[in-house]
């Protein structure tokens, strides 16, 4: 079911979003991403997984906003719960871990946790709030366990 567009969809944010994150994240992320992991990640690689990620966002965006279905907040979901959900606790994590800042923590903190709620309530109206549930787990688990890895191991998951 199609609903009225307003002048402006805060879905339209998450782009936006995801690059602040980016830019608060990109001056020492390399740097304290190879301070945990032997097998580290060159800027070349932060920056084309950082853009694929802004794509696919963008993509998701666009399904979601034109087509207003329920198949398309479900991917919707399991996208920021990957995206957002999971890495905003990757960054509070890493920061209680280390007890020092992560690179990312802020944007992480202030703007993907409201952000992907808000997500998840307006997403939760028509759609079973348990479905968008397993879809945000099922985005977020490569990120966690990606997370996990990174924090505990000292290794990566790609």
């Amino acid at each position: 079911m199609r609903q009225n567009r307003r002048w402006f969809d805060p879905l339209l944010l998450a782009p936006l979003i995801f690059i602040c994150h980016f830019l608060e994240e990109s001056p020492a992320f390399v740097v304290w991403f190879n301070s945990h992991v032997a097998r580290g990640i060159t800027p070349d690689l932060f920056w084309r997984v950082n853009l694929s990620a802004l794509v696919i966002t963008l993509i998701v965006v666009g399904i979601d906003w034109a087509s207003r279905s329920a198949a398309a907040r479900i991917l919707t979901i399991g996208w920021f719960g990957f995206l957002m959900g999971a890495n905003a606790l990757f960054h509070i994590t890493g920061a209680v871990v280390d007890r020092s800042y992560v690179p990312g923590l802020v944007s992480a903190a202030l703007l993907y946790v409201p952000y992907y709620s808000w997500l998840l309530v307006r997403s939760a109206k028509g759609v079973n709030f348990v479905i968008l549930v397993v879809a945000g787990l099922a985005g977020a688990t490569p990120m966690l366990v990606h997370g996990y890895l990174i924090l505990f191991r000292g290794s990566r998951l790609f």
